[in-house]
């Protein structure tokens, strides 16, 4: 059965979530979920937005409406010997080690398809990295892209003797596109398509520098899938509500940017603490941090005796917590006045409040 459900490992592969917000100048996770930017040695930080496939173009007639879109700074001082700056998505080793794909046999397979468009003509390189036991690296390429024009890319990789995934909740795989790789990770010496030890300096041959040292060059992203098997089927396409549901595994938002938001009910435990249990969503893939914007009056209480409302302006931490819910502590350094032994109400009072967990790979 080729297009069997189920068979895309990647999460949010057609860039419809980002909980996290629609553009970002900040690296790491900051817009589409389960894909990250990263970078280096800049001279103008990149934007990162979550944007609109265009209508007329072959990704949007095949369904995809979402792509994780990157606009590059001006990098006045030229392309770096240790500059880079890649996008990424990271895998749980539990989800390859029982996928069904035979990983230590070179005659089973995993096929990589993506859709990609770059404002500059040129070879763009990635790899698919493993994490557990000795990393391993299959590097690959694009081809020539022609400028503003998408292209399908397609590889199918075999295992590899070599390859260990632990059946754990750990990063297992990572696969990376990079806008550009410095000369301190590259060399001409490394292989294309074939496995290899994971080594900083030799992760792929070395970079066309083009794109990186162009001024507002963007780079966008959007289809990806990984499928157990030597055929890339047609695009699993999701809702964005199972879309969602997986991603609130990794990063879930209790509240954000809503005035006047309910958010729970608390224990005010004496008049300067209080406790607010919270369930998650869906269980989380570990114990996550607490992720929250702080601001004069983000947050309000209601209790018996305080019926026109008390504002604190974050919680102090998040207690008694694991992967399934924990609960706000808000403490004397924030909070004072409540009524003791009585339920209160917890309310996000601003646009920019912002209650979130985070347990990304």
């Amino acid at each position: 059965i080729t297009n069997k459900p189920n068979r895309n490992l990647i999460i949010n592969g057609a860039m419809q979530v980002a909980q996290r917000g629609t553009s970002s100048v900040n690296q790491g996770y900051s817009t589409v979920d389960r894909f990250r930017s990263i970078n280096a040695g800049v001279d103008e930080g990149p934007t990162r937005e979550q944007a609109d496939v265009a209508t007329g173009t072959t990704p949007y007639g095949l369904g995809f409406r979402k792509s994780f879109k990157t606009t590059n700074g001006n990098n006045t001082n030229g392309a770096g010997s240790s500059d880079y700056y890649m996008i990424r998505t990271s895998l749980e080793a539990q989800t390859i080690a029982n996928s069904g794909w035979n990983y230590t046999s070179a005659l089973s397979h995993v096929t990589l398809q993506f859709w990609v468009k770059s404002s500059v003509s040129q070879n763009f390189y990635g790899h698919i990295r493993t994490q557990d036991g000795t990393g391993q690296r299959y590097a690959f390429e694009t081809g020539v892209l022609s400028a503003n024009t998408w292209t399908k890319v397609t590889k199918t990789i075999p295992g590899n003797s070599n390859l260990q995934f632990d059946n754990d909740t750990g990063p297992g795989l990572l696969i990376s596109i990079m806008c550009f790789f410095g000369p301190d990770y590259t060399d001409n010496s490394v292989s294309l398509n074939t496995w290899g030890p994971y080594v900083g300096g030799t992760q792929m041959p070395d970079n066309t520098s083009t794109w990186y040292t162009t001024n507002d060059a963007t780079f966008e992203i959007t289809g990806v899938q990984l499928e157990v098997g030597s055929v890339a089927t047609d695009f699993e396409h999701r809702s964005f509500a199972d879309e969602l549901r997986q991603c609130e595994r990794y990063y879930q938002v209790l509240a954000k940017g809503q005035g006047k938001y309910f958010n729970g009910t608390a224990c005010n435990y004496t008049s300067t603490q209080l406790f607010m249990p919270v369930t998650f969503k869906t269980e989380m893939r570990s114990t996550p941090s607490l992720v929250y914007a702080e601001g004069s009056g983000y947050y309000q209480l209601y209790d018996s005796n305080n019926t026109s409302g008390i504002n604190f302006n974050r919680p102090t931490s998040f207690e008694y917590k694991n992967t399934l819910g924990g609960s706000f502590y808000v403490g004397a350094s924030h909070i004072s006045g409540l009524t003791a032994g009585s339920a209160s109400l917890w309310y996000a009072a601003n646009a920019a409040a912002l209650l979130a967990f985070d347990a990304e790979l």
